[in-house]
């Protein structure tokens, strides 16, 4: 057992991204920090299995806003080139349809214009223009008043917009993703393009709002590819973290945060008590809600803060050698009917059609290896909850036609993946309690969704929250900034006589 804390210590629970990032930042600000994690490896999501090739990444494979993780590190006296080697993708993403309509979109911009004009003319090309600027402007409106701000607020937001009231006109409030982008462009495919963009953050287009066309922009900025796997991130935050001073315990299962009329009192694990007065739960806010963290906690956050739940997936990890056609780093292969893929998303049921994502690991930066090498494929589904059925069979189903499908892309593998390669959304529910599976915590449906993820301060004191469940939302720069909010937070409160106490009604929204 530890001896009892003082504080000047905070427990972090979870070696996520964005428990990591707060140990890095905490620890270097001078506080005791002890991170509490459940697996034997730090990442959370960000993890890895093995495959004949190596380890293949099993979680985040996209690295975009780069400024994030450059400015983690150079708050703590660091450079993120010192610790990781990162590769440009020169192309962003390539996208294939049945017809045999193949579109790169490229880091250069003038080249994606010439790409999109070559596979579908220049009033498509007219369109591109348009849709991208506004992404871009949205992208610069939202930026500091919402994904920067520890606390956003609709005041905020509206005066934000009241400032620049042609950004209206952009946000289209009134509706959907999906309608927005089907009067954006007139070549279908364009539009069943970017309508995927929704599912980044583990929602639908035809509830996700219009606003989140501003993802286009954040990946339009770039992406960049970890050497040797995204975990190597996650790996190296850690170890600065703990040469700043940090203590991480692997294989701790939490199962209790103790509390008293005052507060957050200890962490319990499967063997230890850990007296705490200040917590950082890297989870899934839902866990606290649904008392997987005991009785003391469970009104950390409204209910509306965790639900409804965003989407999870089917994903396969192996290493084979490829024949077919030319892959690069980040590949997406269409439906050919999107309705068919996100209409029974949308009602909690696993789609027969759906577009898939391929992540060829070993292409990073352009690389072109011969032989063997690294791939996760991304199909997605619905969480785990008690309307779906995520049996055995139909994960047989779900990975048969997944290679079906890539087969009639003249995509095929060699050896032919088996069915073990699989994480269905009952494994993730598993390995994340409390999220059902959903891997992005509470979906993004309706324009004030994201006004709805809870803050970093929760309604007990000392408890606060970080990762992609809380503000700002999910992702790896997402959860990362969380990290930043988080840490901020608890270095305020350590200065003030006494922890702050967020008013909290039952079904309200703090007011941290």
């Amino acid at each position: 057992m530890t001896p009892k804390t003082d504080r000047q210590s905070v427990h972090i629970v979870g070696a996520g991204i964005g428990g990591l990032a707060a140990a890095l930042r905490l620890a270097h600000a001078g506080l005791s920090v002890t991170v509490l994690e459940r697996a034997a490896t730090p990442g959370g999501k960000m993890r890895t299995l093995p495959s004949d090739a190596g380890p293949v990444d099993a979680g985040p494979t996209v690295l975009t806003m780069r400024p994030v993780f450059e400015a983690l590190f150079a708050d703590v006296g660091e450079s993120l080139t010192d610790h990781v080697t990162l590769r440009a993708n020169p192309i962003l993403a390539r996208h294939f349809w049945s017809d045999g309509t193949r579109l790169d979109l490229m880091a250069d911009a003038q080249a994606n214009r010439r790409n999109v004009e070559a596979a579908f003319g220049p009033t498509a090309r007219d369109d591109f223009d348009r849709f991208t600027a506004r992404a871009c402007r949205l992208f610069d409106a939202f930026d500091a008043p919402m994904m920067q701000a520890a606390t956003p607020s609709q005041a905020a937001l509206t005066a934000r917009v009241m400032r620049n009231p042609s950004l209206i006109a952009d946000m289209a409030p009134h509706r959907s993703l999906m309608s927005m982008l089907r009067s954006a462009f007139r070549e279908p495919k364009l539009a069943q393009l970017y309508a995927r963009y929704a599912t980044y953050v583990g929602g639908v287009p035809q509830t996700a709002p219009a606003l989140l066309s501003l993802i286009a922009d954040a990946e339009a900025r770039g992406v960049w590819s970890v050497d040797g796997g995204m975990h190597r991130l996650a790996q190296a935050i850690a170890r600065l973290a703990q040469t700043r001073g940090a203590t991480i315990l692997y294989d701790q299962h939490v199962t209790n945060i103790e509390t008293d009329g005052t507060g957050v009192t200890a962490i319990v694990t499967a063997t230890d008590r850990f007296p705490a007065s200040r917590v950082l739960f890297n989870g899934d806010p839902r866990a606290l809600r649904e008392g997987l963290l005991g009785d003391g906690v469970t009104r950390a956050v409204p209910a509306h803060a965790v639900g409804p739940r965003s989407l999870s997936a089917h994903v396969h990890t192996f290493a084979a050698t490829p024949t077919g056609p030319e892959l690069a780093t980040h590949n997406v292969f269409f439906g050919d009917d999107p309705m068919a893929e996100f209409g029974p998303l949308a009602k909690g049921a696993t789609p027969e059609d759906a577009t898939l994502y391929i992540c060829a690991q070993d292409r990073g930066g352009g690389r072109r290896p011969g032989g063997r090498e690294r791939f996760e494929i991304i199909r997605n589904a619905p969480p785990a909850t008690s309307n779906t059925q995520d049996t055995a069979q139909e994960a047989q189903t779900c990975h048969t036609r997944t290679f079906q499908r890539l087969a009639r892309f003249g995509l095929t593998f060699s050896p032919v993946p088996s069915p073990a390669t699989m994480t269905a959304p009952a494994d993730f529910a598993a390995l994340f309690p409390g999220s059902q599976g959903a891997l992005y915590g509470r979906s993004p449906a309706g324009l004030t969704a994201g006004l709805k993820r809870p803050t970093a301060r929760t309604a007990v004191p000392g408890l606060y929250l970080v990762g992609g469940g809380a503000h700002p939302g999910a992702g790896v720069p997402m959860a990362t900034l969380s990290a930043r909010h988080a840490a901020e937070a608890i270095l305020q409160d350590r200065t003030s006589t006494c922890a702050p106490r967020p008013a909290a009604m039952p079904g309200g929204t703090s007011t941290a």
